[in-house]
């Protein structure tokens, strides 16, 4: 009887303890989250500083150094550099300034944001910037009205009436530019989006047109052509998908009925996602597969977009996506040589690799990798940062755990 009381005793003592062990290891949970927050604003914070702080200044064709194999690339890398850079940081600064250490932060790089604006599409500013000589130039138009529609109240709220004519004469401009056929049909697409949703108006058939063909291009299980052919590369990440659902959104915001063939395109965007989240392996490393792999970790922008709209499959957690895409940044982050002297970016996937770099990529093509950080639009409250931590696909299915069954989709 003795020996039942003393058991009875230490059952009641562990169902007092049980919650307040549960709690703690909540909490635990709770702050790994938001050190994977805040790794991704610091490293945010550490490749825009360069940047922003040189443009806002009107000294960023000074100050940028150019590494590229060709000599042309000072025609077009400073529009690289700032269009990616902001449409990478759009959705975290769209959160708007606040109280918090985090949110005067933002104000921070509100205010960079805004001064940089200004000075790039000012004609008389010196580091005023290339929108229409050169086929390039509607490539990084595109990235900047890819961070405008994603940043409407903070970035395209806050600029003076001046510097909003000046925006809309810029894009206006690239329309001398005819596009590729290929994933360069959504560069003129993404550019009348911004347009339309900015000014009212916008020239139809070049977004149209971008639509008709990617639906043409449709290659199955969630992947597009570049162009009629497909290739195993990250485009589908880089450009086409994220493009995609923009320009979707931005004719639906106007009042168009596209809704069909955004529930057919978000569909094919998850999947594509989904595929993504497998790709990335137990150590946070992926396939160095195609071209442009000097974009590093901007391959994950689909991904993260995904993550960002609350549109992960049912069996992609997102604590999952958010474990896993730390480990790829932090590999490719702290790996030498990835930041010059300066602390600017350098040519390579890991490290300093001049090598994979392409004709078309010099030092401002490179912030291409900022995308990956569009998760930053969730607030810190979001389950995508407080849920407890998870092995991805690839980090479970290597530990001999259970995985889900993987399906293609037949759209």
């Amino acid at each position: 009887m003795h020996h039942l009381k003393i058991v009875i005793k230490q059952l009641l003592i562990l169902s007092l303890l049980l919650p307040i062990c549960l709690r703690a290891q909540t909490q635990k949970a709770i702050v790994k989250g938001n050190l994977h927050r805040d790794y991704f604003v610091q490293s945010l914070v550490q490749i825009a500083n360069p940047v922003l702080n040189a443009l806002s200044k009107n000294e960023l064709k000074k100050k940028m150094p150019v590494e590229a194999k060709t000599n042309d690339r000072q025609n077009y890398t400073y529009l690289e550099a700032f269009g990616r850079l902001l449409a990478g940081m759009a959705p975290w600064l769209e959160l708007g300034p606040d109280s918090t250490a985090e949110g005067k932060l933002r104000q921070k790089y509100i205010d960079l944001s805004i001064a940089c604006i200004r000075n790039a599409t000012d004609p008389a500013a010196p580091d005023y910037m290339n929108f229409y000589k050169g086929g390039q130039a509607l490539v990084d138009a595109a990235f900047l009205s890819q961070a405008l529609l994603r940043a409407p109240s903070q970035l395209w709220g806050r600029l003076d009436s001046k510097t909003k004519k000046n925006v809309l004469d810029a894009l206006k401009s690239s329309r001398v530019i005819t596009p590729g056929h290929s994933n360069w049909l959504f560069f003129s697409a993404m550019v009348e989006a911004a347009l339309l949703q900015f000014e009212g108006s916008c020239d139809k058939m070049r977004v149209d047109y971008a639509v008709s063909q990617h639906l043409q291009w449709y290659k199955g299980d969630g992947a597009y052509g570049d162009g009629a052919t497909f290739h195993w590369d990250y485009y589908n990440s880089f450009v086409i998908q994220p493009m995609f659902l923009e320009v979707l959104q931005a004719l639906i915001t106007s009042g168009q009925n596209e809704n069909k063939t955004w529930d057919m395109e978000l569909a094919r965007a998850r999947r594509y996602a989904a595929v993504q989240e497998r790709m990335i392996s137990p150590e946070g490393t992926y396939p160095p597969i195609g071209r442009s792999l000097a974009y590093r970790f901007g391959a994950f922008q689909l991904l993260s977009k995904i993550a960002l709209m609350h549109q992960l499959p049912a069996d992609v957690l997102p604590q999952q996506v958010r474990c896993a895409l730390y480990e790829v940044v932090k590999k490719q982050m702290e790996a030498p040589g990835t930041f010059d002297t300066d602390g600017w970016l350098t040519i390579g996937l890991v490290g300093h690799q001049p090598g994979i770099g392409e004709n078309y990529i010099s030092t401002g093509s490179l912030y291409l990798c900022s995308q990956v950080f569009l998760v930053l639009g969730l607030p810190a409250t979001d389950p995508f940062w407080q849920n407890a931590n998870a092995d991805w696909t690839a980090k479970k299915a290597w530990k001999g755990e259970p995985i889900p069954i993987d399906h293609a989709i037949e759209n």
